[in-house]
């Protein structure tokens, strides 16, 4: 199911969401009528530096470097807008501006490399009050990476957060997976060799071939205390591997969902202009992905369809519905090849056992997890229903009695968790306090931070880990 067509543009979109950069003038735009309006300026870039582009200006006309020719905009689909006014670093874009106040002027802008700060790696402190300070936390929305040398990649960004973790010496790490579609192999295995010495870490397959091995083959150990992993059912691919294999060292403990997404293929791009000669006047005719492998965990199985199934299971909304991999009718199935010789030395986990049923029984008489149990019920109900009335009096009652159901759960699931602690840490100030829009995108995760119950319940565990370790 993971074989499709990409079109030149979609292509391009994926290469920035894959590399967390892109060669434009770093302003997020949306579509305003039959007009092209700035929603905000990403800062560090070079509309930000300019400090003449601004949100809620209109951009009315573009013309490129020095030409005198401006192309209209008005009535231009945002896709074709976004395709003017993005081009190579060091080119120049020329932009017909209309201000708040009605005046007209034209705006300079040298393209340049941006910095997509919400796909990146970033952290936390966090505690609760009387049972746990200082574990450090890391967000990774997805393995990025340019695939260059020298470029943006995850490895290096997650390399970093642990050394900064470090420095604060946070008594363990929670990495959060959840929602991380995957992305570079690559960086993932670097990245789970920063948690062990050295070994094997996924097994690819390409048909009937024999498995390739990638191993970290780097001695260094960037973190050697305590690990969390979490997931939920659209933690994907890469991020599945990392699980799998920190699961089967018995190098961390996995809190979330019943099990990931279950994505255990590989994909690769053929670009359709190399398969055909000429045809100049139709290029470029996009991309062709196309699933040419199976991943296997060094334990034998294979991540396809099964997933990673968390060592602690925390209720969440689609606990009773089947969602990734599942959900597709052609999807490959499960199997397994050898299993490999694995160790690891660094962290091992004491009274494992007990730690998981020591989560459980929080869990089952957690209020709040009760009602989103309830809650997965609920949307199970509504999932498996496969009728709506036609009479519209009881259609309108049916949706009345949705809509409160609806406002009970997300008044009872939305409050700010008594005693968590989450704070930045003091070398990343300056860096988010150099924008407004930083400030407040910032202020909105946290936040959000200290209303998540499985961090809270991640926070329990650790906790239990780090007093088995003492003991």
């Amino acid at each position: 199911p993971h074989t499709e067509y990409y079109s030149p543009k979609d292509k391009e979109d994926f290469d920035i969401r894959m590399g967390g950069k892109l060669e434009g003038i770093g302003a997020r735009l949306q579509a305003d009528g039959d007009y092209t309006k700035v929603a905000s300026i990403i800062p560090g870039g070079p509309a930000w530096k300019g400090k003449e582009l601004e949100p809620k200006d209109i951009i009315l006309k573009v013309a490129q470097g020095d030409s005198d020719e401006f192309v209209d905009l008005t009535g231009m689909r945002l896709d074709d807008v976004v395709r003017l006014i993005r081009g190579k670093k060091g080119t120049k874009v020329r932009l017909e501006v209309k201000k708040p106040d009605a005046t007209i002027k034209i705006i300079e802008i040298i393209r340049d490399e941006v910095i997509i700060d919400e796909t990146k790696a970033k952290s936390l402190l966090l505690g609760m009050d009387g049972k746990i300070d200082s574990v450090g936390f890391i967000r990774l929305p997805s393995f990025y990476s340019d695939f260059k040398s020298d470029g943006n990649n995850c490895a290096d960004d997650i390399k970093s957060e642990l050394e900064k973790l470090k420095e604060k010496n946070v008594k363990g790490i929670i990495l959060d997976l959840r929602y991380n579609g995957g992305g570079s192999l690559r960086d993932v295995i670097k990245i789970a060799g920063y948690f062990i010495k050295q070994g094997p870490v996924v097994q690819v397959k390409p048909g009937k071939e024999k498995p390739y091995i990638h191993k970290d083959n780097d001695s260094q150990v960037v973190y050697d205390g305590p690990l969390i992993i979490l997931i939920n059912e659209m933690s994907a691919s890469a991020s599945e591997i990392m699980a799998a294999a920190m699961q089967d060292y018995n190098r961390a403990i996995i809190v979330g969902s019943k099990a990931s997404f279950g994505k255990g293929t590989v994909q690769r791009f053929f670009d359709l202009d190399n398969m055909i000669r000429g045809a100049d006047d139709i290029k470029p005719l996009g991309n062709l992905k196309v699933t040419t492998q199976k991943f296997y965990r060094i334990s034998g199985g294979s991540t396809q369809l099964k997933g990673v199934e968390s060592d602690i299971i925390l209720p969440d909304n689609y606990m009773y519905i089947d969602v990734g991999e599942r959900e597709y009718k052609h999807a490959m199935p499960w199997d397994k090849i050898q299993k490999l010789e694995y160790s690891q030395d660094v962290f091992n986990l004491k009274n494992k056992e007990e730690i998981i049923k020591k989560a459980k029984e929080r869990v089952q008489q957690d209020t709040i997890f009760k009602y989103i149990n309830d809650n997965a019920l609920r949307m199970k109900k509504y999932s498996d229903s496969t009728s709506i009335s036609l009479n519209l009096t009881i259609f309108k009652k049916q949706k009345e009695i949705r809509k409160a159901q609806d406002d009970f759960y997300k008044k009872r699931l939305n409050h700010e968790i008594k005693g968590m602690k989450v704070k930045n840490l003091d070398v990343d100030m300056p860096h988010i306090e150099m924008d407004s829009n930083k400030i407040a995108r910032n202020d909105e995760w946290l936040k959000n931070i200290k209303k998540d119950e499985n961090i809270k319940e991640a926070l329990n565990v650790m906790k239990d880990i780090v007093e088995g370790e003492n003991q």
